[in-house]
């Protein structure tokens, strides 16, 4: 599957990520594409993470529907309230 596929990949950005902040001391200056791709990554990730909870927890369809709404729009509340950057906006 596809997750299995890019987590060596992830795992080495993660990696680049951690020795650029631990050694550059400056800000990294994503575009605003970088930005969209990072978060498009973390919905990703979070969202089979939570499908693995929601199998576990045997969570009927609706619910998982309604859980994954709001998280998209939790994060769309989150990215707005610590950068002024609508997430909607992202993809026009």
């Amino acid at each position: 599957m596809i997750g299995k596929k890019i987590s060596p990949i992830l795992e080495e950005i993660e990696t680049i990520l951690v020795e650029f902040e631990v050694n550059s001391g400056v800000k990294p200056e994503y575009t605003v594409e970088g930005f969209r791709a990072g978060l498009k990554i973390f919905m990703s990730v979070l969202l089979d993470k939570m499908w693995e909870l929601q199998q576990e927890e045997i969570i009927d369809m609706e619910d998982r529907g309604n859980m994954a709404q709001k998280a998209g729009e939790d994060i769309r509340a989150l990215v707005k309230t610590y950068t002024g950057i609508d997430s909607f906006d992202l993809y026009k």
